[in-house]
């Protein structure tokens, strides 16, 4: 694996500096480093799912909780180790060849048949998690508002705030965001969004752990948070494992961050290293927040552990906090969105190769603006894209409950189902062999995990709808 081949030739929105011209072809020049690497892991992964760590672990109780975090994390690295030996994809009669993306990678793999049950799985995913980011995004803007109006007026002063501004607002600011061509061009959004992620996840865990101070001793319990029965328990739990579930795992974007890196040191095994520290700095982080939230808080611990926070001072830092987290998912929601992006514009571009509207770029100029280009195909449908995710956040501003639903639908088909099934082919692992047999049962049990983490989060949000 890793072996050096030719630049492959994509399809990036390039353009010259004339009003309107026809979309080229260029190599990518691939300058990815294993810190840019950790930088998109880290911006992809830490993000809604941390704030719901210290809501999972009062559900499942001191000893289930940190065991099911450390499991996660675990069955991630392995996922990701397999994928990772996919990249290079070994043509009989070229050589090995580059896989530009997940897709592209069961399609190589698999064959047709299963690309098209990926692909509705993987859009979906991909749609979702930004669907979930605004729901989060608005929650931490809704926080600001309230941290400041608590500190003005007083703890006990009616400070209440809707969520539809702060979801449309937060919509205006990826509408712009949006153009950004592709993966190529945003290590710089990686890197700021990353530093974000470390920013609130310390202030996660500092607050906690202050609270606990204050407390002066450890709230929680064994068993977790107790409900009015069995049934209602086992829901409780069924959802925390669904939430969980959506914290960790990135392989939908893998290939894409394994994409932009440099030949050498070959590919797999510089993004081996970014999956393991980043897999290792998240873990700290989700143990850290989730463990002192559930000690500061026990059966009170919120479900958005920034966004509801017991004490109101200071209120500075809760705010800086919630505005590190709307930073942080500026660029977390790109992430998420570029692959859908790509897909959608590069089969608009084969199936009308001769469109003006799919293909041309116009220069546009504002003043007191640089000119910029402008793709009439890339402008609509992105800007519809943002506008949908958007409603359906308003529709459904459920947090710990949605982050559980597609934690749940996710979790096996697209980071253990389908990255076994290729690996199978990749290594030409015999049916019964040993390795056969151990990553169909690692497959299954992970299935089981997916079914009881959907029905506990699907019947939480019909509670909620409900209630």
């Amino acid at each position: 694996m890793g072996h050096e081949v030719a630049e492959d030739s994509q399809s990036p929105l390039l353009g010259s500096s004339s009003s309107s011209t026809q979309v080229s072809a260029e190599p990518v020049n691939r300058t990815g480093t294993i810190w840019t690497a950790i930088a998109h892991i880290i911006t992809g992964v830490i993000g809604a799912g941390v704030l719901s760590m210290a809501w999972s672990m009062a559900q499942l109780g001191w000893i289930a909780g940190p065991i099911s975090t450390l499991a996660f994390a675990a069955l991630t690295m392995v996922s990701t180790y397999l994928l990772c030996d996919c990249y290079m994809f070994p043509h009989p009669q070229h050589g090995p060849n580059r896989v530009h993306s997940y897709m592209d990678a069961v399609l190589l793999y698999l064959g047709e048949k299963k690309q098209r049950v990926c692909g509705i799985i993987a859009h979906e995913s991909l749609y979702g998690t930004t669907v979930a980011y605004v729901i989060t995004s608005s929650n931490s803007i809704k926080a600001i508002q309230k941290s400041n109006c608590y500190h003005r007026e007083g703890h006990d002063a009616p400070c209440s705030y809707g969520d539809t501004s702060y979801m449309l607002l937060f919509g205006a600011v990826q509408v712009v965001m949006s153009q950004i061509p592709n993966f190529h061009n945003m290590a710089w959004l990686s890197v700021v969004a990353a530093i974000m992620s470390f920013t609130y996840s310390f202030i996660g865990f500092g607050l906690g752990f202050a609270q606990v101070i204050e407390n002066g001793t450890i709230k929680g319990s064994i068993t977790g948070v107790p409900a009015a029965s069995v049934v209602d328990k086992l829901w409780l739990i069924f959802q925390a494992l669904g939430d969980i579930a959506f914290s960790y795992p990135y392989t939908i974007i893998l290939l894409e961050i394994q994409d932009t890196l440099k030949s050498n040191p070959p590919e797999n095994k510089t993004m081996k290293r970014a999956s393991m520290v980043a897999i290792f700095v998240t873990t700290f982080f989700y143990l850290c927040c989730g463990c002192f939230g559930y000690a500061a808080f026990g059966n009170n611990t919120p479900g958005n552990l920034l966004t509801g926070f017991g004490f109101f001072e200071p209120y500075w830092l809760i705010d800086f906090a919630n505005a590190c987290i709307v930073l942080h998912l500026v660029g977390g929601y790109q992430i998420f969105s570029q692959p859908v992006f790509a897909f959608v514009e590069r089969w608009f571009t084969n199936k009308f190769p001769s469109s003006g509207f799919v293909n041309n770029l116009y220069t546009v100029k504002i003043p007191l603006l640089p000119s910029f280009q402008m793709n009439p195909l890339k402008l609509c449908f992105r800007t519809a894209y943002v506008a949908s995710t958007t409603l359906i956040a308003m529709i459904f501003p459920y947090f710990n409950q949605v982050l559980g639903v597609l934690g749940a639908l996710n979790f096996w088909p697209l980071a253990i189902y389908f990255p076994v099934e290729m690996y199978f082919v990749q290594r030409k692992i015999q049916p019964w062999s040993r390795k056969w047999i151990v990553l169909r049962t690692f497959s299954f049990f992970c299935f089981l995990v997916t079914i009881v983490g959907l029905v506990g989060s699907i019947q939480g949000i019909v509670s909620a709808k409900l209630g």
